[in-house]
């Protein structure tokens, strides 16, 4: 499932790359919001970073920042952006261990919902943090998007027009996942009007 999830992203890398943000004020938000917590200190590590545009913007605020993703094609592309020498873009699943960790913060965006088993990814990246540390995620929650995702997600995936995994996440329920993985949720909240795309701060017990 990992290989044909790679082949997935890579086959789509180009057109993902070139596709403008849809919400560029609610990114912005998101972006600043990020920046609250960090310090110059940390050490981070985002999965699932696609392109690398979240790395690119955030690296200057830290210590170091290593960016990785299943897709060898999103992290070329990656590479060829002007990112802060801080950066580091690696292929790897959301599973993997790193060898930079534990960190201090560990990221993941627009993700969760699409890796092969959410919980399981959630208690890998909990064994990534330092104790105190910080995990900042927002997750896209297809199982607050009323009927139509349960309809045409099957078919989607079956003429690969989804990627393999993709599970219909409500946010009650990945709140309990996160709960679940050790975690101390310290903050919850949406921006604009996706409101089935939750933004969650948690923590690392110390």
């Amino acid at each position: 499932m990992t290989a044909q999830t790679a082949r997935f992203w890579n086959k789509k890398a180009q057109g993902y790359a070139a596709k403008p943000l849809s919400d560029v004020q609610s990114y912005e938000e998101m972006l600043t919001e990020i920046g609250r917590h960090l310090s110059a200190s940390d050490n981070v590590l985002e999965i699932g970073c696609g392109t690398g545009s979240t790395a690119v913007r955030m690296a200057e605020q830290v210590a170091s920042w290593t960016a990785s993703d299943i897709s060898s094609e999103m992290i070329r592309i990656a590479k060829g952006k002007s990112a802060p020498d801080n950066t580091e873009f690696v292929v790897a699943d959301a599973d993997s261990s790193f060898e930079k960790a534990p960190f201090d913060v560990v990221c993941a965006f627009h993700i969760l919902h699409l890796v092969p088993d959410t919980e399981q990814t959630l208690k890998s990246l909990f064994n990534q943090l330092k104790p105190g540390g910080l995990f900042i995620s927002k997750t896209v929650c297809p199982g607050d998007m009323g009927i139509m995702p349960r309809l045409v997600l099957p078919a989607m995936t079956l003429f690969r027009l989804a990627p393999p995994n993709v599970h219909l996440l409500q946010r009650a329920s990945l709140t309990q996942m996160v709960k679940r993985a050790g975690f101390e949720i310290i903050e919850q909240k949406t921006f604009g009007g996706h409101t089935a795309a939750p933004f969650i701060v948690a923590r690392r017990p110390a």
